[in-house]
């Protein structure tokens, strides 16, 4: 049997069905958004399901928001650790991007960006759960504020996580009832 262990894409595409709802778009047009191939997409879908991160086929593969959300909260440090880098020209994230930016207050530290060259922000280098984050969150204002709060989740300090934390629960819980029907 194939390795089932869950990836940092798997996260980033479950986020990406979060954020979609019920308008869930097929494979192929999910892996354009998403800057993958529709096999990276499949397959981080099989492992999400695997890992209890979206339900089977029976409830149209769509996401078990609780068991995301425990898994966000507690595990995605862990499993999937930010590496920092250098300054560098990309997209804000964390506490430097929406929603956060408005909520934790402003330090004399650069803000962590995703490296892109077509980002208009300049920080700390951080890597994104994939490296097609950048373009695909700034098509998606939904899914880019879903990646950032996952950020501060693996990346912030105390007061930021949980911060984050709550703006989390509160998305989660909304798209959870969107998701119903």
């Amino acid at each position: 049997m194939e390795n089932m262990a869950l990836k940092p894409q798997d996260v980033y595409v479950v986020l990406k069905l979060v954020a979609a709802g019920a308008r869930r778009a097929p494979y192929s047009h999910l892996a354009a958004e998403l800057v993958m191939s529709p096999s990276e997409v499949h397959a981080s879908v099989k492992r999400a399901q695997a890992s209890g991160l979206i339900h089977g086929q029976s409830l149209d593969d769509r996401p078990n928001i609780s068991g995301l959300e425990e898994f966000l909260v507690h595990g995605l440090k862990y499993a999937f650790p930010v590496e920092r880098g250098e300054m560098t020209r990309g997209v804000a994230t964390s506490y430097g991007a929406a929603p956060l930016r408005g909520l934790v207050a402003p330090t004399d530290e650069p803000i962590p960006v995703w490296p892109y060259a077509d980002g208009k922000q300049r920080g700390i280098s951080i890597a994104p759960l994939y490296k097609t984050a950048p373009p695909a969150a700034l098509r998606d204002e939904a899914f880019y504020q879903l990646l950032v709060l996952a950020d501060a989740l693996r990346d912030g300090r105390v007061r930021e996580r949980k911060i984050a934390e709550k703006e989390l629960h509160r998305r989660l819980r909304e798209a959870n009832a969107k998701l119903q029907y």
